[in-house]
């Protein structure tokens, strides 16, 4: 059996992009929301020290701003 939070034969890291050039954009997106929310984004990447609160409401926002750009896109609108 693998160890705890990982399946065999996989990396700890499953949200790999599909496409890694829009890793910039995301990372902007990232610290964007942060700073909308009030929340410091760790500078060595580890959020073992947040609250789910803190770590959820991140995630959440950045789904739905993703969202929102997805349904501009998709209705032929453009910026933000």
């Amino acid at each position: 059996m693998g160890q705890a939070g990982q399946s065999q034969g996989r990396s700890s890291r499953s949200n790999n992009l599909v496409v890694p050039q829009a890793n910039a954009a995301l990372q902007q997106l990232k610290y964007e929301a942060a700073q909308e929310l009030g929340v410091t984004i760790p500078q060595d990447g580890y959020y073992g020290n947040y609250t789910s609160r803190e770590t959820g409401s991140l995630g959440g926002y950045i789904t739905k701003r993703l969202v929102q750009l997805a349904e501009q896109q998709l209705s032929g609108r453009t910026g933000m």
